[in-house]
Order: structure tokens, then sequence, then C-alpha cells
């Protein structure tokens, strides 16, 4: 309703809409809008819905089939499912509309069951004898007046399910759940209004027909009881995700330009934002340390619990909590730019995606239900056949039977719970899983193309070498270098600029830059020609670089170093050498990922002595050097060729990794990469440590085991549940399976797979 006239308004096709005090509000017009931005207290004052507006409407999905995404909750038209929201925007568990409805449903057919039952059963209660004291046509008359509400009231919601998927061609769970309940109440009730009209195979001893109120009110309450405890746990499927969402801090201590600070809700803090961090509070936003030092336990979006040391020019993350020292922080990303939003977004579209191995559940599942309904009808024909008397009553009950235990929600499940709740689990341990294939995938990797820069190395080389080369002095080599690096956004550029600022020269202005992709730059400085980059650019410039230089470039190599020539004016000047070091725990990752079978491949655009001293210090043998970025995705393709259909995955961190990440099998990126290498890839370690793909291989195995572990109790549930329910033990133990305990035991196969799949919350990385 607008907030202003107080006409209807419907959220979905409102014209206009505005946040106020945490709150959406949606108006019929631009008009109401601005007159209530003038003056909202007064008009929140006298609207007719003064402190209750509209619920904001999320877009609501299925977790069997997320193809289906519609504007606030119902049920799902191909699987009757209920759907829930497609994204998470609150660490409070919000109200579950569909579970309150279901819940409240159940509370009252359980009332309505129990004195049901009772009546249905009181000849086999001692001292209950109501057959005799009220008659047997006042004891149907009482059952059919308690099974109304509990079959058409209770069970509404899956007769309107059962109807979507016979209207959409699509027979699910429900159909089954209704043609079951809908056989034996309708049964029930002909036998009470017109009992001459039933033939006589369905009358029992002593003439009378059977009745199955009892048996359809306590199918529909147990099937409630299912629905009750799978929305239950489904809600549970979101815990981590609530965790991460409840990391964020809701104010920040912003400082004003006079010097003196305020508090504000965290979301009205805006890029450039001075905010201050206390000890011992999560800092609001993400940005860079302008003043104090400080240890911020990062735990949270890396998994790893040693605290990070910050100084000023360190990079820091919304959430992460800051310890003993004060810090003031530049904003830089806010809202839902923040890597804490981006982590919870990424997730919530991981477990809306679909693995390959559910592929093997949707075809069982497109012929599984009229799989059933042939065998129900097939068992009907049989027990009215060749069954004992009354062979009738007998074939509709085993018929009920079948249809009831015969649930194909727990198939459908497999596979949608386990990826819910390892996503959850990955992105709490630093591991950030975009897809579900990728998941899949994960164990299976048997080559692993890492790229060096940023990968294996920190990606933030340093200055170590300067040499002259002819008249200039190394001042001016280096001088003249950082005039034309200061332009480029390469890293090694930025060690150069770097190291001449930390040496105290300070470098001209530049005209005419012009970066060449791979190979260095080129600009005009103090009107003369200069170069900077690898042999290749001196080679296309026609620079003779001669013996001298060659022999000092390689001996700079042999330590590790990463060599940049510099001419001037088409002649060689002189010799820069940068060292990017291996990051800590580069060995060890390596190591364990060669013992667990994984063939590492290191690739880089670097020179090939300077590669080899890498390889040699971390035990890699198989090294491609000097590679453009064009050709590294090209490299790739060529990898997932020679491996005779194994999987390749690709782990990089820049933008020329981009189509070499999009290329491989799976993309892995590191988060401390930039965001096009990101958005490239499937996986995203958040810490750029490479031990997270020992992490994220062991979630993939234990994810897969668990949707095997999943698929298997759903199989043989049917499996041994349907022949059951037929009468197959019937010739031989002289036992059938009740609908009762049919649809007691159709509820319990889907918490079990659910329950299953929780497990992975707990699951050790």
């Amino acid at each position: 309703m607008d907030p202003v006239c107080g006409m209807a308004v419907d959220p979905a096709t409102a014209a206009a809409r505005h946040e106020h005090d945490g709150a959406t509000y949606h108006f019929c017009c631009q008009g109401c809008l601005e007159r209530f931005r003038a003056d909202p207290k007064q008009f929140l004052a006298v609207s007719a819905v003064p402190s209750a507006p509209p619920p904001r409407l999320v877009e609501h999905t299925c977790p069997m089939h997320p193809q289906i995404v519609q504007l606030g909750p119902g049920s799902c038209p191909l699987c009757g499912m209920a759907l829930e929201p497609r994204e998470l925007t609150s660490a409070e568990p919000e109200r579950n509309l569909e579970l309150d409805d279901m819940a409240r449903r159940l509370r009252v057919s359980a009332a309505l069951t129990a004195p049901l039952l009772i009546v249905a059963m009181s000849d086999l209660i001692p001292g209950l004898p109501l057959q005799r004291a009220a008659g047997p046509r006042l004891l149907a008359l009482l059952q059919l007046a308690l099974a109304i509400p509990v079959v058409l009231w209770g069970g509404g919601p899956f007769f309107g399910r059962a109807w979507l998927s016979v209207r959409n061609r699509r027979p699910n769970m429900f159909t089954l759940i209704a043609l079951g309940t809908g056989a034996a109440f309708g049964f029930s009730v002909a036998a009470v209004v017109a009992p001459s009209l039933l033939p006589h195979a369905f009358r029992g001893h002593g003439g009378a027909v059977p009745l199955y109120f009892e048996a359809a009110a306590v199918i529909t309450t147990l099937v409630l009881v299912g629905q009750v405890l799978e929305l239950r746990a489904r809600g549970r499927t979101s815990a981590a995700l609530r965790a991460l969402l409840g990391l964020a801090p809701k104010t920040a201590r912003r400082l004003r330009p006079d010097g003196t600070e305020e508090d504000i809700p965290v979301e009205h803090a805006a890029v450039g934002d001075l905010v201050r961090a206390r000890p011992g509070e999560r800092i609001p936003v993400d940005g860079v340390v302008v003043d104090g030092t400080s240890a911020v336990d990062e735990s949270m979006v890396t998994g790893e619990p040693i605290p990070v040391e910050k100084q000023p020019g360190a990079a820091v993350t919304g959430g992460t909590i800051n310890g003993a020292g004060g810090l003031v922080i530049r904003a830089e990303r806010v809202g839902r730019a923040t890597l804490l939003a981006q982590i919870v977004r990424m997730v919530s579209e991981a477990q809306r995606s679909r693995a390959p191995i559910q592929r093997l559940a949707d075809t069982v599942s497109v012929y599984f239900v009229p799989t059933v309904i042939l065998v129900a009808i097939a068992t009907f024909v049989v027990w009215a056949t060749v069954g004992p008397d009354p062979r009738l009553a007998h074939a509709l009950v085993n018929a009920v039977a079948v249809l009831i235990i015969a649930c194909p929600c727990a198939l459908g499940l497999a596979t949608p719970m386990s990826i819910m709740v390892a996503t959850g689990r990955g992105a709490t341990a630093g591991v950030l899983v975009r897809d579900a294939e990728a998941l899949e995938m994960l164990a299976k990797v048997s080559t692993l193309v890492v790229d060096k820069t940023g990968t294996l190395t920190e990606g933030k080389p340093r200055l170590v070498t300067v040499t002259a080369i002819g008249p200039a002095s190394e001042t001016d080599v280096l001088r003249l270098a950082a005039a034309v690096e200061r332009a480029s956004e390469h890293p090694l550029a930025a060690a150069i600029a770097a190291g001449a600022a930390a040496r105290g020269v300070t470098p001209p202005a530049v005209r005419d830059f012009r970066s060449m992709t791979g190979k260095g730059a080129v600009a005009s400085v103090e009107g003369r020609r200069v170069a900077v980059g690898s042999a290749a650019l001196m080679a296309e410039l026609k620079v003779g670089l001669g013996d001298a230089a060659g022999v000092a470039a390689d001996e700079l190599r042999r330590h590790g170093q990463t060599v940049l020539f510099v001419a001037v004016d088409g002649r060689p000047a002189g010799i820069v050498g940068a060292a990017d070091p291996v990051r800590a725990s580069t060995p060890e990752a390596i190591r364990q990922l060669q013992q667990d079978g994984v063939r590492i491949v290191m690739l880089t655009g670097d020179s090939r002595v300077t590669a080899e001293a890498v390889a040699r210090e971390l035990g890699i043998r198989e090294i491609h050097a000097e590679v453009l970025p064009a050709e590294k995705r090209d490299l790739v393709a060529r990898l997932q060729s020679e491996t005779g259909g194994g999987v390749v995955a690709m782990a990089g961190d820049g933008v020329n990794d981009a189509p070499a990440l999009a290329q491989a099998h799976v993309g892995i990126a590191m988060g401390t990469g930039t965001d096009v290498a990101m958005e490239s890839a499937a996986v995203t370690l958040v810490k750029g440590d490479l031990r997270g793909i020992l992490r994220a291989r062991r979630l993939s195995r234990a994810t897969m085991r668990n949707i095997r572990q999943n698929l298997f109790l759903a199989f043989i549930y049917n499996a041994v549940g349907v022949p059951i329910a037929a009468g197959a033990l019937y010739p031989i133990f002289g036992l059938l399976l009740s609908p009762m305990i049919a649809s007691a035991a159709m509820s319990l196969s889907s918490v079990s797979v659910i329950g299953n799949a929780l497990r992975l919350r707990k699951v050790g990385l």
C-alpha cells in the first residue's frame, strides 16, 4: 500500500520505490515518492500503513530446478517443492511462510487424526466398544467429518501441486500423493454415501465395505511431518552463508574532515571515506590502511587462524577482526562491492548450479513417476484378479501403498542439497566455488597449470639490480626506466618505480607512452626515445644488446631475477633486475599436490633462465617460459588434448591469465589477483594460497562421496520399498505394507538425504 495516498500497490509493478530506515516503500507514482521524501515522518504518521511497509519481494527459486525463478515465495511448477530465496539478504533467519503454513496444517491435522484413529480402531482397543454404543453408521459419519478437514484442508497444497503437475505435464511426488490419498478418501466417501454402488468384491466379512479415512488422514499428516522436517533442514543448508553475513559490522566510525568522528550505518559509508577500526572491532569496509599498525584476524575469509600484520598501505577486508592496534582505513569498496558481499553472492549462485552427476537423477526422474503409476495399476490388477478376498479392497490398499512410498523427492534432492552445504563449507575455508560442475571436476584434476608471477610467487617483485651499459650511470638508467614504467600497470613496472623512489631517484615526465603487450613499453623521455622490456622487445626494435649484456642478464636470471633491458635512442643503456619471491606456502602446496598425483606445469612470460631458477626451488619439472598472453590459452588447450580426457586446471591471478582460466576445465583464480581473473575462473582462493587447491580437492571428494551416498539411499529405498508395497512379500511371509507406514517411510527418505548432506558442514579441509 502506498504510504502517501494509501492506494493499493503491487510491489512487483510499483512505479517507484524508496529505501527508508532499512525498509522498502513502494509508491503508485513518482509524485507520491517526492511527497514522501519531502517529509517522511508526516506521511508515515497519517498513512494507512504507518509502521508496516510492504514486504520486499526477492527472487525465489527451486533447489531441484534452479531455472525456475519468480518474485516471492511459491511452489515449483515442475516438482512442486517450496521455492526458497535465491540470494540471502540478512544474517538473521527470515520467516519461512511456507514452513509456518505447513506447521499450522500439521498441528490441526494431527489433532483431528488422533481421534479419527481411535474411532477407526475402536473394536481393537479394549474398553472402547464404540461400534456397539454408537452403531457403524454414526461412526462412519464421524470418521468422514474428522477426515474432511485433514485431507481437503491439511492436504490441500498437495492436491494443488498435483493439479499443477498434470497441467504442466510434469508428474512429480505430489502427483503420487494426491492419487494415493485421493483414492483412499474418495473410496471411503463412496462407501459412506452410496455403499450399494460398490461391487461385492470390495466388501469384507459380514458384507461391510471397509473405510480408509484413517489411512488417508494419517498419510496426509505424515506427509506434512515430512514437509516440515524437510523445510527446517533446508533452512539449515544456508547456515554458512548466514554466518558470513553475520560477520559484517552494522556501523562504521567515520572521520569527518574537521577531525571529529561519528558512528554511521555501514551501508552509508562511501568510497573515499576514512573510517576508524578500534582494537577488537570488526573492520567495516574493504580498504587500505592509512594510519596505524595492528594484527588482523582474516580467518573468516581465508580459513587461516594466524593474524596478519597490517601497516599503512596494506589492504584490509570488511568483516575481519582488528587486533590490539587502532587503524584508520580509507574505504575502497562498500556495500555489494565488498569481498564479503561478493563471497555470499558467488556462493549463492554456486548453490543453484547443477553438477554433471545430477544428470543421472534428472534422467531417472523423467521416467520415474509414470513408471510408478504403471506399477500401481499393475498392482491393482494383479490383486483384483488373483488376490484373496476382499480382492478389490486389497488391490486398492496395495496400489495406494505403491503410490505413496515411491517418492522421487529424495532422488531429486540428493545432489542439490550436497552442493548447497558444500559450497557454504568451502566459503568458510577460503575456497569460493562458482558452479557445481567445477566442484565435481576438482577431484578429477590430473594436470595443474600454474602461472608463475602472483601464483607461485608473491606477485610483488622488488627492484634488486641496476647495471649500466655504456656511458650512462646506474642512476640515469634507473631514472629513465622508472619514467617509462611509472605509466605502466605491470607488477615489474611498479617494482621499478617503487625501487627508484626508495633510492631517492625522481623520474622525469614522459610523452607518447606505448605498451607492448608481454614485451615491455616505449616512451619519449626528455626528448629521447626510451624502451624498457624483454630481449624480444629489443629484437623487435633492432637494438643490439651485445655479448656482455647477454652474459650479465643470464647471471641475474640464474639468481631468480627477472631482467628488463633499457635502451635509449636505439642503443643499449642498462639492465634492470627484479626478484619476485616465492610465496612461503608454495613449496608445501606443490609437494602435496605432486604426492596427490597431480602433474604440475609452470607457465610464465618470464625468461627460461628465471623460470628454471624458480622451478628448481619448487621441484617443478615441466616449464613453459617466455609465453605471451595470447599463447597461454593455446597451451592449456594443447595440454587438454594431450591428456586424453584428463582434467586440466589452470591457476592464475592476472588479466592476461583470464583466457587460459576460461579455457581450462577448472579455472582457479588467486583472490589477491585481478577482478577479471576471478570473473573468468570457476574457483577463487580468497587468500591466494595454493594450499587452497588441496582444501578444494578434499571438499570435492567429500561432496562427491556424499552425493553418491544420497543417490544410493534414494535408489535403494525405492528399489526395496516399491516391491514390498506392491505385496511381493505376501506370498512368502503373508506381509503387506500399510499405506500409513509407506507414508512415514516416504517422508523419512527425503529427511535422511538432507540429513546426510548436512554432514558436509563439518568435513575437515
